[in-house]
């Protein structure tokens, strides 16, 4: 951890403040912990160095200078150089995140501890950014006030539930095929098998096929107003249970054919 500058830098944001354009004012912060600076660094509108830097080293103190307009940037010390500090934005508060997100980040630079030059670093070369940047989160504001939340699914009148079985066959009982669906399916190479009383899509397509003509008939269903659910197929019975059964059926006729003779 690089020991703390605490009078070096409260000066240095006090001397910078002074010396940007508009009205300035500066807070210096000094923290008991590592968490306690979380609050600020989390609003880092930066993804350089300065981000970098926030989240390897624990600094202990920062300062925020507040500006016109909403503008705030966050100073602290550049580790290992002496006689430098790095400057950078903070997000702008009271915004929602999909205001804010699709802007560039505006990032942080590094200044010299002369606070005449560090001045004119941050207005020449971070303020017009960090100002272009804030135009922009207020244009999205106006233009989307609310997050782009995805709709709920529509209601349906009826439901096709296709399985997924182990041999790697897709399709569905035919009792459980709507009359309106089963004409879909057809065109999307289903086959009706009476043997096994279902629409099946055959393994003898390939995986890629199979899902391709999957996604077709969900398509073209949904398009019909029919909902689509996947399942896989109920496991079938284990082998002892079934054996059980059969025993139980045989011991249960026995009676029968004794009282025929």
């Amino acid at each position: 951890m690089p020991a703390p500058r605490p009078t070096s830098l409260s000066l240095f944001a006090s001397a910078l403040a002074e010396r940007l354009p508009g009205t300035w004012t500066s807070e210096y912060h000094r923290y008991r912990t590592f968490e306690n600076q979380f609050p600020t660094i989390e609003r880092l509108w930066d993804v350089g160095h300065v981000d970098y830097i926030v989240s390897q080293y624990t600094l202990g103190h920062d300062a925020v200078l507040d500006g016109p307009g909403g503008q705030q940037l966050y100073v602290t010390d550049r580790p290992r150089y002496r006689h430098q500090f790095v400057v950078a934005p903070l997000e702008p508060e009271s915004f929602k995140t999909h205001q804010i997100s699709p802007v560039r980040e505006p990032n942080g630079i590094a200044v010299p501890s002369n606070s005449v030059r560090a001045a004119a670093h941050v207005t020449r070369r971070l303020l017009p950014r960090y100002q272009a940047a804030l135009d922009t989160v207020r244009d999205n504001a106006l233009a989307q006030p609310e997050p782009p939340h995805r709709q709920p699914a529509a209601e349906v009148a009826q439901t096709l539930t296709l399985v997924w079985y182990p041999d790697g066959v897709v399709g569905a009982p035919y009792d459980a095929v709507p009359e309106e669906a089963r004409t879909t399916l057809f065109g999307c190479r289903f086959q009706y098998r009476p043997n096994e009383f279902a629409f099946v899509l055959p393994a003898s397509y390939s995986a890629t096929e199979r899902v391709l003509l999957v996604e077709l008939a969900v398509r073209r269903l949904m398009a019909a107003g029919i909902g689509v659910n996947f399942r896989r197929a109920a496991p079938l019975p284990a082998p002892a249970a079934a054996s059980a059964a059969a025993h139980q059926s045989g011991v249960a006729s026995a009676p029968q054919s004794a009282s025929r003779r």
